[in-house]
């Protein structure tokens, strides 16, 4: 039987991130790892997911993620194609 784990601020503190401009932010190995994904592919596919959320409440994408600039043309294409 899977287990429900629940995870907390703190756990997410733990593994927090500040740049040189005191912005937060947190690698997404690091988080895989927390969140128990075993496979990259997979967790690959929920960060893709948060990204077209990103872009489809109308905040920044560059913003958020480092790897965007492709995944916000596609995700453009295809808002604009509804």
């Amino acid at each position: 039987m899977n287990e429900i784990k629940e995870y907390g601020e703190a756990l997410f503190e733990k593994i927090k991130h500040i740049d040189e401009d005191e912005k937060e932010y947190w690698s997404a190995r690091e988080l895989k790892e927390i969140l128990n994904y075993t496979q990259w592919r997979r967790f690959n596919s929920v960060i893709d997911k948060a990204k077209i959320a990103c872009i489809n409440s109308e905040y920044n994408a560059l913003d958020h993620f480092a790897d965007v600039g492709k995944m916000v043309v596609k995700a453009i294409v295809a808002l604009q194609a509804q």
